[in-house]
């Protein structure tokens, strides 16, 4: 017994841009990731540890800041990779499945197997 059943005569989707989205996604995380953590590094080499009496608190404020963009980042490359992936599921071939004896139906099959015929 085969657990998947393809639909006869299913013409599958060919693949679009979900596959060069999919392909993209890796190097989007990545160099997103460096360019948004940039403020922070940057802001380090820029003002230095001790500077002011102000330093600690805005060299902290910066890295919170550049922390929340990065985590929306990630969810949003993330949400864009789902997004991809079930398009991508969707696209492709369609499946039966096994059929089952329903005893209590309303109109119950004629004793070969074919149907009766409505009025």
């Amino acid at each position: 017994m085969n657990a998947f059943n393809r639909l006869p005569g299913f013409v599958q989707t060919p693949a679009g841009r979900e596959r060069d989205v999919l392909r993209w996604l890796p190097r989007v995380l990545v160099f997103g990731t460096l360019l948004l953590a940039l403020p922070s590094l940057a802001t380090r080499l820029l003002v230095g540890e001790g500077s002011t009496a102000d330093a600690p608190t805005g060299l902290q404020m910066v890295d919170i800041l550049a922390l929340s963009v990065v985590l929306l980042h990630w969810t949003a490359v993330l949400t864009m990779a789902i997004a991809a992936f079930i398009v991508m599921v969707m696209k492709g071939p369609a499946y039966v499945a096994d059929a089952y004896p329903l005893g209590d139906s309303e109109t119950p099959d004629a004793p070969d197997g074919r149907q009766p015929a409505s009025s």
